[in-house]
């Protein structure tokens, strides 16, 4: 039988897991739907992830996709999403499902903050993402967090 510590460590990575790849996908259907910017756009976000460890050398142009770069994005995505989601689910871990699914809209408005506003002065090159759709994907992130933690952690 597992332990509470260990119940808590794994419903709350796994709904790191889950809310990145939730997130990811809004953010995706969002471009589709109301940018015509696809895949390009999807390329230089996965860029400018890539960039916090391969550094500036990565921005440039042409934006194309680059599974190396791709690889590296993603394990940062998930890396971040689960540090994250740990944050998330300490927090709601008291709170009844209808709370903590507020509690992680919140967060994710939050987060965003930190993310666009905080983190660009380290990494500058973020603050083109400063839009409406990335705000819904961390609004998406948070809610989808909370819910995957509330429904692991029974």
């Amino acid at each position: 039988m597992m332990t509470r510590s260990a119940r808590f460590w794994l419903a709350a990575s796994l709904a790191g897991v889950a809310a990145a790849i939730f997130s990811t996908v809004a953010q995706i259907l969002l471009w589709w739907v109301f940018w015509d910017a696809l895949p390009s756009i999807l390329y230089r976000d996965v860029r400018f992830a890539a960039a916090i460890i391969m550094g500036e050398g990565v921005l440039p142009p042409p934006i194309t996709m680059d599974w190396q770069i791709m690889l590296i994005a993603t394990g940062i995505h998930f890396a971040l999403s689960i540090i994250y989601a740990l944050i998330l689910s300490w927090l709601i871990r008291p709170l009844a499902m209808k709370a903590a699914l507020i509690a992680g809209g919140l967060f994710g408005m939050g987060l965003f903050t930190v993310n666009m506003y905080g983190f660009v002065s380290i990494y500058p090159w973020f603050v083109e993402t400063r839009d409406w759709i990335t705000l819904v994907a961390h609004i998406v992130f948070g809610i989808s967090a909370a819910a995957m933690y509330k429904v692991l952690a029974r």
